[in-house]
């Protein structure tokens, strides 16, 4: 017999050496970095009608990323509010 999802439910998952928190919910589920507000939605609804792939990916364009570095080494490009690296560095 399965029990009917009322609430959300939160559980603790570790992605690559980083903890995040999964919730389901009856609407959807929410997948974010732990310790943070914002992360990536899914609602149920666009996962049963196929938009899921579409979906997700607006929501990823949309939302912030979970992870923040300062640049990334190989392309040189900043943070919000660093400098570029110049090519002399």
């Amino acid at each position: 017999m399965t029990t009917k999802l009322d609430g959300p439910l939160r559980r603790e998952l570790e992605i690559d050496g980083a903890p995040y928190m999964l919730t389901i919910a009856p609407k959807g589920m929410t997948l974010m970095l732990k310790g943070r507000r914002k992360g990536f939605e899914l609602e149920w609804a666009a996962l049963v009608s196929g938009d899921a792939a579409i979906a997700t990916a607006l929501n990823a364009s949309l939302t912030a990323r979970l992870t923040t570095s300062p640049t990334t080494e190989r392309s040189g490009i900043p943070a919000k509010g660093g400098k570029p690296k110049s090519k002399r560095e």
